[in-house]
């Protein structure tokens, strides 16, 4: 945790980390986010390298390490809680190709080998988004792709407040100003979820 910037000493007390972990992992969540069809969606090969920006208790990031047996999982978050938690899972379970990363706010920091960025259900919390997604693109190799998830606009019984969701074209808007090409869509795999697949040229 040192040398990734982070201080031990100040880190959230467990019991609440337990809760939110509870919270993000809750068996009725697979329903409405369909963690398997998402990966499946992909259409991964196997072998490529995939950061999970945002990844939490790697709800998305051990799924994704099965699905690349010979690739690699980056799970990153600005949340040394849930670093320590991933790092402790892929110790504990001998998992061989998930590596943990503490990240900046401000600073994605997408590995320049990355096949896949995967951000699911994060955008939203970012104050800057069109500079943030500018930092992400740039730091993405040519022909990387970006799956991003966000909630729909309207009534949901899941997702943030309506004011925090942002709008399906002002996604695109966004990847595409940050010099993304869209690439794919899968408009009917989610209910409460728009899920789209950006290119880097």
């Amino acid at each position: 945790m040192h040398k990734m910037g982070g201080d031990p000493t100040h880190l959230r007390p467990f019991a609440d980390v337990e809760k939110y972990i509870a919270f993000l992992e809750r068996p009725d969540r697979a329903i409405w986010q369909k963690p398997d069809e998402v990966v499946k969606a992909l259409d991964l090969k196997g072998t490529e390298t995939l950061v999970d920006v945002g990844a939490g208790s790697g709800y998305f990031t051990f799924r994704f390490a099965r699905a690349l047996p010979e690739g690699k999982v980056i799970a990153a978050d600005t949340e040394a809680e849930m670093i320590r938690h991933i790092h402790h899972r892929v110790m504990s379970e001998g998992i061989k190709n998930v590596q943990a990363m503490l990240t900046k706010p401000e600073a994605p920091d997408i590995n320049k080998d990355a096949d896949w960025v995967f951000i699911c259900d994060v955008l939203h919390h970012v104050p800057d988004r069109a500079g943030w997604m500018e930092r992400v693109a740039a730091e993405m190799k040519p022909g990387a792709r970006l799956a991003l998830i966000e909630f729909k606009k309207g009534k949901l019984p899941q997702g943030p407040p309506e004011a925090a969701k942002i709008p399906r074209a002002q996604l695109i808007a966004l990847a595409k100003k940050a010099g993304l090409t869209l690439d794919g869509e899968k408009p009917k795999l989610l209910p409460y979820q728009v899920f789209l697949v950006f290119r880097k040229p």
